[in-house]
């Protein structure tokens, strides 16, 4: 039986990055070096701690050890898809001098064979612009069958602004040996990409309608970039007599996406023909960069910024504080507890890896025998390593850091069959009613009880189809409650008090200071919002329960 095994060197899990060990036979391949200390991988082998090194995309978790590793291993080989190379030296701007360009680049679906047997193929993979999915083939001359793992890297389903998502069916029917795929956000369910990019528009929108500015802290690329093009794009921006500012490394990352034009969707290339992808002081809303010395000042008018995270946020706020709103990705919730509370702050959701509901999809159209969780929080990882329906047909690994993880593969795997998810039904016009009856074994799924809990369902368009989902209990006790606080908003509550903001409590005086508040809520330290310029609350805020 060929050996086959995995060693990550970093899991991906909390802050740390990603590089995983793969042994297949007798080579090793090194998947992603984001390990900010590469001294476990130096010291893992001789001469080269691996045969080959494969980078996935050039995001810092996944890409910033490699400069180090070339320098310690000048002779291992380091290869990635055309546009990771270009982008992989934003990874070093510190570094004196130019870096040299150091991985070799290689072809979206077009097999490469490294060693005698061994070879790797990339497939796109949404996320950032040359994001790969990898599929590794180890075929042994012996005459055993060939093994096979594919690794996702940061996988994206969907279609974005400057990425096009990862299309299932260019890898459906592989069915690997192994999948190594991330968990960065669990089994949470998110809406579609698009309705997110409204909501976060419409709340920008909004602020900019009430004469006040939008920081938004974002990595050097990816997520800035998106904005940047939704920002240019959203009809409610086009046109707009609104100046939209670059800070800090942000500024470089854009510099470098227009050097990948040739790599970026079609729809894409056909804007940047009519005008330019980001630098415009021509067209509305305009574009341009931010120099340090204007932060304190650039907040005197409405206007968006993009900025870094290791800028200091507080320069843009001296003047006056309450003229800025914060909105920070919704993963970094937690940086709000950090900075002082008479800043305005909010979290988005624009998502850039696949949600729970995707990720289990994407498992189930390669059906490998074993699945391999890295990257994300450790608790979001065990919640999808607890999803029946995956530990139910699959061997399923979460390994931390150090720990090896070995991978039998069997000649014949029993796959049990898909789970039956097609239901045949009728539909009837009765005029004034429409009646939808469902075959009696759609009831055989654990599912069936939570979409009939209440016997009350909502039905949407999604496209052409619609689709239908059960409301349960909480939901149908949240909108009672909601009603009854829209009918009763003249009262001093917290929605009227001055220190409501981000659905916290922000008064010092209060007892339910830094703790999550609803709206209808109220205690004796109300202070009336007419004392102060504040934001008004969007519905997320009026219908969010405590937390």
């Amino acid at each position: 039986m060929t050996q086959l095994d995995c060693f990550p060197f970093g899991a991906g899990q909390g802050d740390e990055g990603v590089s995983l060990l793969i042994r297949m036979g007798p080579y090793r391949i090194l998947l992603d070096c984001g390990l900010s200390d590469i001294s476990a991988i130096v010291e893992s082998g001789s001469p080269f701690p691996a045969d080959v090194v494969l980078c996935s995309h050039a995001h810092a978790d996944h890409a910033q050890g490699l400069l180090d590793l070339h320098r310690a291993f000048p002779q291992m080989p380091i290869y990635a898809s055309e546009a990771t190379t270009q982008l992989l030296p934003l990874n070093w701007l510190s570094e004196p001098g130019k870096v040299p360009q150091f991985a070799h680049a290689l072809h979206w679906r077009s097999p490469v064979e490294f060693l005698d047997g061994l070879t790797a193929e990339l497939f796109q993979a949404g996320h950032l612009p040359g994001a790969a999915a990898i599929l590794l083939t180890y075929t042994p001359a012996t005459g055993e069958r060939p093994c096979t793992v594919l690794y996702t890297g940061d996988f994206f389903l969907s279609n974005s602004r400057l990425v096009e998502g990862l299309r299932l069916d260019e890898l459906r029917g592989l069915h690997p040996d192994v999948v190594i795929v991330e968990g960065t956000y669990g089994t949470a369910r998110f809406p579609h990409r698009r309705q997110q990019e409204n909501q976060l528009a419409e709340r920008i929108s909004q602020v900019l309608n009430d004469r006040r500015c939008v920081l938004l802290p974002v990595p050097m690329i990816g997520l800035g970039q998106e904005l940047l093009m939704l920002l240019r794009s959203h009809h409610l921006f086009t046109g707009r007599d609104l100046n939209i500012w670059v800070d800090g490394t942000v500024a470089s990352g854009c510099d470098a996406y227009l050097e990948l034009l040739p790599h970026l969707p079609a729809s894409v290339q056909n804007f940047a023909k009519h005008q330019s992808l980001f630098w415009d002081e021509r067209i509305r809303p305009r574009v341009r960069r931010l120099h340090p010395e204007q932060r304190s000042i650039v907040g005197e008018s409405p206007c968006i910024v993009l900025s870094d995270f290791s800028v200091d946020w507080q320069e843009f706020f001296q003047a006056v504080p309450e003229h800025w709103l914060t909105l920070l990705p919704h993963q970094l919730e937690d940086v709000i507890f950090e900075l002082s509370p008479e800043y305005s702050i909010e979290t988005y959701l624009l998502a850039q890896h696949c949600d729970g509901a995707s990720t289990t999809q994407f498992i189930h159209n390669l059906r490998p025998q074993h699945v391999i969780f890295v990257h994300g929080d450790p608790n979001y990882l065990c919640d999808l390593t607890g999803l029946d329906e995956l530990h139910n047909r699959y061997h399923l690994h979460l390994p931390a850091s150090g720990t090896l993880v070995e991978l039998p593969i069997g000649e014949t795997f029993l796959q049990p069959a898909p789970p039956e998810t097609t239901y045949e039904g009728e539909l009837s016009d009765l005029g004034a009613t429409v009646t939808i009856t469902l075959s009696d074994a759609i009831m055989s799924d654990p599912r069936w009880r939570s979409l009939s809990d209440t016997g009350l369902i909502e039905a949407r368009w999604q496209g052409q189809d619609l689709v239908l989902r059960g409301l349960n209990q909480r939901e149908l006790i949240a909108q009672d409650r909601s009603q009854t606080w829209m009918a009763e908003t003249e009262k001093d509550g917290c929605f009227r008090c001055r220190h409501f903001r981000g659905q916290r409590c922000w008064n010092p005086a209060s007892p339910l200071f830094n703790f999550k508040v609803t709206a209808d809520g109220y205690c004796p330290a109300f202070e009336s919002v007419q004392t102060a310029i504040e934001p008004e609350p969007t519905t997320q805020d009026v219908d969010q329960a405590p937390g």
